[in-house]
């Protein structure tokens, strides 16, 4: 679902992106952003960067030009990054009337109207999708306002113990798809076709669960001999 919501978005079209987490979180939403970061260049979509976060600007500034650099995407052709303002609430309504009310320039200090890919983006009727990636309830908020307040469509990306609050906007169809945790990320690696990070944790991650299974069962086998020699050890006596 998630996969197919940046899939079937026209060449050109605006995706915004949202990154809503911190240092803490950076290793668990990392792996899912850039594969969603992946996608969306592959597709020749208009990326722009954003957070309520202050703490994930600087992590998100990183992994997005990590990703444009592999696709050699242009700033401010096919790429911007417009940064934080406080008022998290506030500032999504005032980007679904005018972005430019609350972001007039970018993370840069250049004014958005000098920025050719904005030349035609005003607010959330000329964005094709919000991705959000989350590491608390901001995501929550996302829906209240830009998906119930102006319809704009919206994927989430968020950690695994975040996704359970996150699951019936998904059931509602408030929001268009989930990536849940590493297990998520590692999921649409797969089908952007590019293993990175989430699929190595997750298969690091299998090996790990098979050991632990292994020293179980040792630990059961051991037990069950030590209580058969106690038996045997009582009736010799």
């Amino acid at each position: 679902m998630t996969y197919d919501a940046v899939d079937r978005l026209p060449e050109g079209t605006p995706i915004l992106f949202s990154t809503d987490f911190d240092p803490a979180s950076m290793p668990e939403l990392r792996p899912m952003m850039t594969a969603v970061l992946r996608h969306a260049f592959k597709k020749k979509l208009k990326v722009i960067m954003m957070g309520h976060w202050p703490t994930g600007i600087p992590l998100s500034t990183i992994i997005l030009e990590e990703v444009a650099q592999e696709f050699k995407a242009e700033y401010g052709v096919d790429y911007i990054n417009i940064g934080y303002r406080p008022g998290a609430g506030l500032v999504m309504i005032q980007m679904g009337r005018e972005i430019r009310s609350v972001f007039d320039i970018d993370m840069q200090g250049n004014p958005l109207d000098s920025l050719p890919m904005m030349r035609q983006i005003h607010n959330y009727s000329d964005i094709g999708l919000i991705a959000c990636f989350e590491a608390g309830a901001m995501g929550d908020i996302w829906v209240i306002y830009a998906w119930g307040r102006f319809g704009v469509n919206i994927i989430m990306g968020t950690t695994a113990v975040v996704t359970p609050d996150a699951y019936p906007y998904l059931a509602a169809r408030q929001i268009e798809g989930l990536i849940g945790g590493m297990a998520g990320a590692a999921a649409y690696e797969k089908l952007v076709e590019h293993p990175d990070k989430a699929m190595i944790r997750m298969s690091s991650q299998a090996w790990a669960h098979i050991l632990i299974i292994v020293f179980i069962i040792i630990g059961n086998i051991g037990y069950f001999m030590m209580r058969r020699a106690e038996k045997v050890k009582k009736r010799g006596t």
